[in-house]
């Protein structure tokens, strides 16, 4: 039997590095399956090709014999997942078609070390705090994926929960800029008092903020993070111009695998 395809949705974005970035890890996802599934790539907002039109280009819209599993490049399950791509989903199956839908890609353990590997590149201090910055939703369930990832890097970080201050971009509260004054004012007050100096001797002798972006890649919203404040801002999960994570792969892999009910040795 013919394994099913794998369509990689991801939101979609106006950067090009973004789009570089995205597309730079659904061929590494290709590579990794090596010909045991083709691969293709849509986009639920920004970009085309839409998921309807992919859909319909594998000829899963309808009753071919073909199959599909669709991989949200997302890292949460938030309205994209449950409403947009979900409709989708239905759609191609009361035409006839045979589609399934993956979960998202987080939260995940091995997201996690990809965002602790960013702040260990950034120069993480053990007394600098710690803003996980997410895109935000309006969807309650994608709140409480960011939420258990904030609380998987902290123990990842060897930090207590409140070591590491969850933040959003939009659609949601509190607003990472809002949480960076707020966390600066902390680690500058706590430095002082250690140190026996005021606020701003504090802040020069090197109390920082530090914002890790959870986010995919490039973009919109990456901009935004880096505006938000933070003495340090690291970058997204793929960075352009380089190899997609590993771990990133691993998890696109292994969501497709579940959904389609086939052990690839991923």
């Amino acid at each position: 039997m013919t394994a099913p395809a794998l369509l990689a949705v991801s939101h979609g974005t106006a950067s090009a590095e973004g789009a570089d970035a995205v597309a730079g890890l659904v061929a590494a996802v290709a590579d990794r399956l090596d010909g045991r599934a083709a691969v293709a790539a849509g986009f639920v907002d920004v970009q085309q090709p839409d998921v309807p039109t992919c859909l319909g280009a594998l000829g899963v819209d309808r009753p071919t014999g073909a199959s599909a599993v669709l991989v949200p490049l997302l890292l949460s399950a938030g309205y994209h997942v449950h409403v947009d791509l979900a409709d989708d989903v239905a759609a191609a199956r009361a035409a006839g078609g045979d589609v399934t839908l993956a979960g998202a890609l987080g939260p995940d353990d091995r997201l996690v070390e990809v965002l602790a590997r960013r702040l260990a590149e950034a120069g993480l201090q053990p007394d600098d705090l710690v803003v996980l910055g997410a895109a935000g939703s309006s969807d309650r369930r994608a709140l409480v994926d960011c939420e258990a990832t904030a609380a998987g890097l902290a123990e990842r970080l060897g930090r207590p929960r409140e070591g590491v201050v969850l933040a959003y971009l939009s659609a949601a509260e509190p607003r990472l800029a809002d949480a960076v004054t707020q966390a600066r004012a902390v680690v500058a007050q706590d430095a002082a008092r250690a140190a026996g100096v005021g606020a701003v001797g504090a802040r020069a002798a090197g109390a920082r903020v530090v914002v890790a972006s959870y986010l995919l890649a490039p973009g919109y919203f990456a901009d935004l993070a880096a505006a938000a404040g933070g003495d340090v801002t690291t970058p997204p999960l793929l960075v352009a111009g380089e190899p997609a994570p590993a771990e990133l792969v691993d998890v696109v892999v292994e969501r497709y695998a579940v959904a389609a009910g086939a052990a690839l040795g991923a």
